[in-house]
């Protein structure tokens, strides 16, 4: 991939390879621990904890019932994009209890990947909110369940209130490929971004 103009802030790993900081949020349940497990090089670090009877009243299992654990710090990955490309994943906790920890992780981030459950729409209203009020470039990745819809996603995209320059792109965070595609589909929107912000005004 041509990196040539992506010239975001990014530190420089060893030699003159450059290292991002990317955040793979979205709400509870929406399979940010999988995608992080999926596409990372290194083996991850997750923070899962087992939901115990005392989270019934906290968090909300609807549409997830089926679901044992949950993040309750963060997720850590890492992906070599090419040979002068590196991502370092942080997955963000997803239920509301845990949100005050976004802040903190999103230092020094460069994008985001935002996934959503295309079955539970709401439950991403939150990650999406954050990315713009912390004004971090973000992709919309949908993640297809065995028994999810086939939306167009243009009725996603109005559903969600997204803009036209954010892109939205359906993958399964279970498989590698499709993971690591949605983090190039990033990479693309943020060189595009580049160039915008370096066009004379």
């Amino acid at each position: 991939m041509d990196l040539k103009g992506f010239d975001q802030p990014g530190g420089r790993a060893a030699g003159d390879t450059r290292s991002v900081k990317v955040m793979i949020a979205g709400g509870f349940g929406t399979g940010k621990t999988t995608m992080v497990r999926s596409v990372s090089d290194i083996k991850p670090l997750t923070t899962e904890e087992t939901l115990t009877q005392a989270s019934v009243d906290v968090d909300h299992l609807i549409g997830v019932a089926d679901k044992t654990q949950t993040t309750v710090s963060l997720d850590f990955g890492k992906i070599g994009i090419n040979e002068s490309l590196v991502l370092y994943l942080f997955g963000t906790p997803g239920q509301e209890r845990f949100w005050f920890l976004w802040n903190g992780l999103f230092k020094g981030a460069l994008g985001a990947i935002v996934l959503v459950d295309t079955r539970r729409l709401e439950s991403s209203f939150r990650a999406i909110e954050e990315m713009e009020r912390q004004d971090v470039p973000f992709v919309v990745a949908l993640n297809v369940f065995p028994d999810s819809r086939n939306y167009p996603v243009e009725e996603i995209r109005d559903a969600l209130d997204i803009p036209e320059h954010t892109p939205v792109v359906a993958f399964d965070a279970r498989d590698r490929a499709s993971s690591r595609d949605v983090l190039v589909a990033l990479i693309h929107h943020l060189k595009e971004r580049s160039a915008v912000a370096l066009e004379p005004r």
